[in-house]
């Protein structure tokens, strides 16, 4: 494999299933003629006027290629299962190229070395070996210590790393490799996405702290140790929310959504109000919306039904309001989630015990976020003070 000094090389940075399943169409293909498909494919991005449809290859590969171009397109595209748009395999073949996992013969002809057989068998060694070159380590290291984390989240570490260990330097390079190897770890199990937050599994937790040094490295402690201590916290703020008495609970939710954003929040009485527990309201662009809540602190088995919704929908005209939303500890039957998307009437926002929890985390309710600091030693910058001032051999430590 190549060395090269810096790590997180690859932009467009692929899925790993995208790279063994086009090693294994490369393979005994020549390089000029991928090269070649790659240079006709981005000489059509067309314009933002006059945008390059690339969704449908079985249409567009006969439209806009040519010759041996159309076939090795067709050809990548069918035999990796409609896996590979060849519009998108360019990150692939960086990768592939980066690290020597396919190399030429003296034709110039695609075979695959003993690092590419390796990685089509997924031999964990050179699984490990890349995941640490491309930043994927560090990544689930900054994430095992996080519960829940949106990228935002994330960035300043991983931008952080970006500028000591790459030459990505702008904010917009550190989002998309963030994203991409985000990504990559989802596919794998590694990471678990649900909707725009992160969380790294079990799975990815051990693999993560097998892949640091052995012997006692504090951050192998660490890393489990946090993420035991936030999900036992989590467990414990459901806990209290699930015995909280109904009108202390309302309250918290007026805290959650001053902290949210909104404003002139009012927790009404407990009678006439028509099931409706908070008014708000909120500012969209140049427009002021009014927003009434209902909350169902039902936790355990309990479901909300579709008659819950229909009531909230009902009560708008009541407080001038045109969106509603509805909170439980509990879930949401499907009857009430479509009833909440029914078209053409007023829009109903569903959120349950799981997404309760992560967005009072998320704005501090209920929840005092402690910082964790893990010092490391900044060889870099030592080593450029050595260069300026070499201290006598009779120093020595304090």
């Amino acid at each position: 494999m190549t060395e090269n000094k810096y790590k997180v090389r690859t932009p467009l940075f692929p899925p790993y299933s995208w790279v063994r399943a086009t090693m294994q169409v490369l393979d005994g293909v020549a390089k000029s003629d991928v090269t070649h498909l790659i240079q006709s494919i981005w000489q059509q991005t067309g314009t933002p006027q006059n945008p390059v449809d690339w969704s449908e290859p079985d249409k567009w590969i006969a439209e806009r290629l040519s010759d041996e171009d159309a076939v090795l397109a067709e050809k990548i595209w069918k035999e990796t299962q409609h896996l590979v748009n060849p519009r998108h395999m360019y990150g692939a073949y960086l990768f592939i190229n980066g690290f020597d996992l396919l190399v030429t013969n003296a034709e110039g002809i695609y075979a695959l070395s003993d690092d590419g057989k390796a990685f089509l068998g997924q031999d964990s060694k050179i699984v490990q070996m890349l995941d640490e070159a491309e930043g994927l380590l560090k990544l689930l290291a900054i994430l095992a210590t996080k519960t829940q984390a949106k990228r935002g989240d994330l960035l300043p570490e991983w931008a952080e790393y970006l500028q000591e260990h790459s030459k990505f330097s702008t904010p917009g390079t550190f989002k998309d490799t963030l994203s991409r190897r985000l990504a990559n770890l989802v596919e794998r199990g590694l990471v678990e996405r649900e909707g725009n937050r992160y969380t790294i599994t079990e799975s990815g937790l051990q693999y993560a702290e097998k892949s640091l040094p052995e012997g006692e490295d504090p951050k192998r402690a660490v890393l489990r140790a946090v993420n035991s201590h936030n999900a036992q916290q989590r467990e414990a703020l459901c806990e209290l929310l699930a015995v909280m008495p109904p009108y202390q609970f309302e309250h918290l939710i007026g805290d959650l959504m001053e902290a949210m954003g909104y404003e002139d929040v009012t927790v009404t009485k407990q009678s006439g109000d028509k099931g409706v527990d908070v008014v708000a309201t909120v500012q969209f662009g140049i427009t002021t919306v009014r927003e009434v809540v209902q909350v169902k602190r039902h936790g355990g088995k309990a479901t909300i039904q579709r008659q819950i919704i229909d009531q909230l929908r009902g009560s708008l005209p009541y407080h001038q309001a045109i969106r509603g939303t509805l909170i439980t500890l509990g879930k949401i039957s499907k009857g009430a989630t479509e009833a909440a998307l029914f078209p053409g009437a007023a829009p109903i926002t569903l959120i349950d015990g799981k997404k309760l929890l992560d967005l009072l985390i998320e704005h501090g309710i209920g929840i005092k976020k402690r910082p964790v600091e893990l010092w490391e030693v900044d060889a870099a910058a030592l080593e450029k003070d050595l260069e300026t001032e070499v201290p006598s051999s009779e120093e020595a430590c304090p």
